[in-house]
């Protein structure tokens, strides 16, 4: 995956003493960034102290006021510890998208299948772009529930940040099921094909390089049309580049024969 799709923040909240309504407008302008990347854990340090006393902590914060709380979750984003899903789950439901969105990724770091129904119902109709993207990522540890369906929806429909994860983690959920990795590949091509955001089309590329080993032959080959396709006359740079790394981790004596041919004729 490409540095950007691993470090997608950028300016968001430095605070989080402020007031809510204010918080929810700033995160209904849908941008990129994400605000639990910002979030302080003030008197946090590993090296001091160890995971299950941070957990400890992380527990009694979830029971405390919304700050703590924050706080908590954030713990949660980290670390897993299971007896923190009865604090995590009802979460979901807040009325304030920060801690919907923190309690989402806490529950992708920590899943919980009685969060499934809640998840899916927070990637189709949640108002806020922060919370369907953090459901679009943390649906990808769910491979057993049926969260396939509903995150191609999302490579079709939403917005990027959203489309961003879903395809990630399409991949995520269809390893080691040749049928899932056939029904998500098309797709992914698809979107590879005519997504109008640079970084989505490079991280369809990227979750096809995933699943080219678990492909059938015919599917493979059309993934390497479509790669080679992007990497001759795709207008970014950085999608092209996506393009050569991912063909040139293709173990395949005719793929690697077909790139050699591109770059001897200087394309």
């Amino acid at each position: 995956m490409n540095e950007f799709t691993e470090n997608s923040s950028s300016e968001t909240l430095t605070s989080l003493a402020i007031d809510p309504d204010v918080l929810a407008k700033e995160l209904a302008a849908e941008v990129l960034g994400d605000p639990l990347d910002e979030i302080d854990l003030k008197g946090f340090d590993s090296d001091e102290i160890t995971a299950a006393q941070e957990c400890e902590t992380g527990l009694k914060w979830l029971q405390q006021g919304q700050e703590e709380r924050l706080q908590g979750l954030r713990v949660f984003c980290e670390y897993r510890d299971p007896r923190s899903l009865p604090f995590l789950v009802p979460l979901l439901q807040e009325p304030c998208p920060v801690v919907r969105m923190s309690a989402v990724y806490a529950l992708g770091r920590n899943p919980c299948p009685r969060a499934v129904d809640i998840l899916l119902y927070l990637l189709k109709f949640d108002s806020n772009a922060y919370v369907r993207k953090a459901t679009a990522w943390s649906l990808g540890n769910y491979p057993e529930a049926p969260v396939l369906e509903p995150l191609i929806q999302s490579l079709k429909t939403d917005v990027a940040a959203v489309r961003l994860w879903a395809s990630s983690s399409l991949a995520d959920v269809t390893t080691g099921s040749s049928e899932k990795a056939e029904y998500a590949a098309s797709q992914l091509i698809l979107s590879l094909q005519i997504d109008t955001e640079p970084i989505v089309r490079s991280n369809c590329i990227w979750s096809l390089g995933r699943l080219y080993d678990e492909l059938s032959e015919s599917r493979q080959i059309q993934i390497v049309d479509a790669i080679i396709t992007i990497l001759l006359n795709d207008q970014e740079s950085s999608v092209r580049d996506e393009a050569r790394i991912a063909l040139e981790q293709i173990d395949n004596p005719e793929v690697q024969k077909r790139v050699k041919g591109l770059i001897d004729e200087g394309l």
